[in-house]
C-alpha cells in the first residue's frame, strides 16, 4: 500500500467517524419531541430513527452532489485538504455535543472544508455563489419558515381540537408523533447522510479514482447510510434534552406540529439540492410551538446562546479545518495526515471521558429542565 493509499483510507475513517458523530448529534432533530411527551420510548424512538436514517440516505444523491462540487473547486482540493477539514468539523461536533448544543452538524462539515480549501488554495478556490445559495441564504430563513409553519399548525390543532378531552386528545396526538417523528428520520437520512457522501465522492476525485462530477459510488451510499445510522442508534442524550426539555414544555400536539414542519421544510431543501442545517430547522419548529400555543413558556434566553453557536459554527469550524491543514502541510506528506488524525482521536477520547462525568441517559433524559444548556445528571451515570 503506498502512502497516497494510507492517506485515503485515512480520510474515508475519518468521514465515516464524522457521519456517527452526525448521527448521534443530530437524534435530537427527530426524536426529542416524541421522547420528552412520551409517544416512544428513548431507546425505540433512537432505534427507529436509525433504521428511517438508513432509508433516507438511499433516497436522493442531490445534497451530494452540492457537496461534492458546488462549494468549492475539486481541482485545488487535495486529501489533505479534505482530511483538515474533517478535523475541523468533527472537533466542532464534539465540542458542542458535550455543552448539549444543538448546533449544525452540516455547517461544521462546509466550514471545515472551505477553511481548509482556503488555507491550501486560497479564497479563489471557493465557489462564494454557491456557498451563498446552497448554504447561507437557506440557513437564515429555513428556521423562521419551520418556525411560522409550526406556530400555525400548533395554533390550528389546538384550536380545532379545542372540544375534545384532554386525554383522548393527547393521546391520539401521540399516535401522530411517531408518524411525524418517523418523517423527520426519513428526511434527515435523505439530507444529512448525503454530505458525507460527498466529502468522500470529493476525496476520491482528489485522489484520482472518480472524474470531476462523478456521482457517489454505491459502496459510498451504503457505508455513509450505515455510520449516520449507528450514530443516531446510540443518541446525543445532552442534545436531545436540551431540544426536547430546554426550548419549551411541549405537549403532544406541539410535538406533532413540530416535527410535521421540519419534515416539510427538510424534504423540499433535499429536492432543491440545498445543503440545510436540520437543526436549526428542528430547533426553528420548536420554538414556533411555543408562539402558536397560548400561555406556552419560551426559553428565548437558551434559544439565543443557540443561535450564537449556529453563527460561530461556520467561522469556528473553518478556523479549526485552517488551522489542522497548516500543521499537516509543515509536516508533510503522509506524516502530516497522520499527525492530524492522531490528534483527533485523542481529542475524542478525552470527549468521551470527560462526558462520562457528567452523563445525560435514557434514564435521565425526561428529568427536569436544570435552566442550564448542560444540565447536570448522576456522576454515576453511564453514556451509551
Amino acid at each position: 500500500m503506498t502512502g497516497n493509499d494510507v492517506v485515503l483510507v485515512l480520510v474515508v475513517a475519518t468521514a465515516l467517524g464524522f457521519d456517527f458523530t452526525n448521527g448521534f448529534h443530530d437524534t435530537g432533530n427527530a426524536m426529542a419531541t416524541s421522547i420528552v411527551t412520551g409517544a416512544l420510548p428513548p431507546r425505540v424512538a433512537v432505534a427507529v430513527s436509525a433504521v428511517l436514517n438508513l432509508v433516507g440516505a438511499f433516497l436522493s444523491t442531490a445534497v451530494a452532489a452540492t457537496i461534492a462540487g458546488g462549494l468549492v473547486d475539486s481541482a485545488q482540493v487535495t486529501l489533505t485538504v479534505v482530511m483538515a477539514g474533517l478535523t475541523g468539523s468533527i472537533l466542532w461536533n464534539l465540542t458542542t455535543w458535550y455543552l448539549g448544543i444543538p448546533s449544525s452538524s452540516s455547517h461544521a462539515l462546509i466550514g471545515g472544508v472551505v477553511g481548509a480549501t482556503m488555507a491550501a488554495a486560497g479564497g479563489s478556490a471557493v465557489k462564494w455563489q454557491g456557498l451563498l445559495s446552497k448554504v447561507i441564504v437557506p440557513a437564515a430563513l429555513s428556521p423562521f419558515i419551520a418556525g411560522t409553519v409550526a406556530a400555525l399548525g400548533t395554533y390550528l390543532v389546538y384550536r380545532i381540537t379545542r372540544g375534545v378531552r384532554e386525554g383522548p386528545r393527547a393521546n391520539g396526538f401521540r399516535l401522530g408523533q411517531v408518524g411525524s417523528a418517523c418523517m423527520v428520520s426519513l428526511a434527515h437520512g435523505t439530507n444529512d447522510a448525503q454530505k458525507t457522501m460527498g466529502i468522500i465522492t470529493l476525496a476520491l476525485v482528489a485522489d484520482g479514482t472518480l472524474h470531476a462530477g462523478a456521482k457517489s459510488p454505491t459502496w459510498v451510499i451504503a457505508s455513509c447510510a450505515t455510520a449516520i445510522a449507528l450514530g443516531t442508534y446510540f443518541g446525543g442524550w445532552r442534545v436531545i434534552r436540551a431540544l426536547g426539555k430546554g426550548l419549551v414544555e411541549i405537549d403532544s400536539p406541539q410535538g406533532m406540529a413540530a416535527e410535521s414542519a421540519s419534515a416539510a421544510v427538510i424534504l423540499s431543501s433535499t429536492d432543491f439540492g440545498y445543503s440545510l442545517s436540520t437543526t436549526h430547522v428542528a430547533t426553528g419548529s420548536i420554538l414556533g410551538t411555543g408562539v402558536g400555543r397560548k400561555g406556552a413558556e419560551v426559553r428565548w434566553n437558551v434559544a439565543q446562546r443557540m443561535v450564537v453557536a449556529w453563527l460561530l459554527t461556520l467561522p469556528a469550524a473553518a478556523l479549526t479545518g485552517a488551522l489542522a491543514y497548516w500543521v499537516a502541510d509543515r509536516i508533510g506528506g503522509t506524516g502530516g495526515v497522520v499527525v492530524i488524525f492522531t490528534v483527533l482521536v485523542l481529542a475524542s477520547t478525552a470527549f468521551y471521558a470527560a462526558s462520562r462525568r457528567r452523563a445525560v441517559t435514557p434514564e435521565n433524559v425526561n428529568d427536569a429542565w436544570t435552566g442550564s444548556i448542560v444540565p447536570a445528571a448522576p456522576a454515576d451515570k453511564v453514556t451509551p
